[in-house]
């Protein structure tokens, strides 16, 4: 991963989460998330949901089919700037252990609003990166 990519994904404060359910059927929302160098961790947190934590079209979607993608964007006005980060790697739900307990605490640490929730409780998604690409106006890696 290059330098650039991970100043980015440790930076950005919302990436775009894809997934897509054992049909295929494509699923995009914008998460919260957390880069500890290696992995990505978004949490299921306690904003309001239209279903419960484990029964969320990306936790079913992760489950049936872990191949996910994650988008981090910069956008200006001035096109000369515009930049973003594609992730590609493959997904888990995390209950409990040791990556649990680690992207808690990581996310508390970017996300002050998570401090007074019980993510302790809740599901975790955790992303093992396969690919990394890195595009920027100027050029593109």
């Amino acid at each position: 991963m290059s330098p650039a990519a991970g100043v980015m994904l440790r930076e950005a404060r919302i990436g775009h989460l894809a997934t897509a359910d054992a049909g295929g059927r494509p699923h995009v929302i914008p998460v919260c998330f957390v880069f500890d160098g290696r992995r990505l961790f978004t949490a299921i947190d306690e904003k309001p949901k239209q279903a419960a934590p484990r029964h969320l079209r990306r936790v079913r979607n992760v489950e049936a089919n872990p191949q996910v993608a994650l988008v981090v964007d910069h956008y200006e006005e001035d096109w000369g700037r515009l930049c973003y980060v594609l992730v590609l790697g493959s997904a888990e739900v995390l209950e409990a252990g040791r990556d649990h307990k680690r992207a808690v605490a990581l996310l508390r640490e970017k996300y002050p609003q998570y401090r007074a929730m019980r993510l302790e409780e809740r599901p975790v998604i955790k992303i093992s990166p396969h690919r990394v690409a890195v595009w920027t106006a100027a050029c593109s890696e």
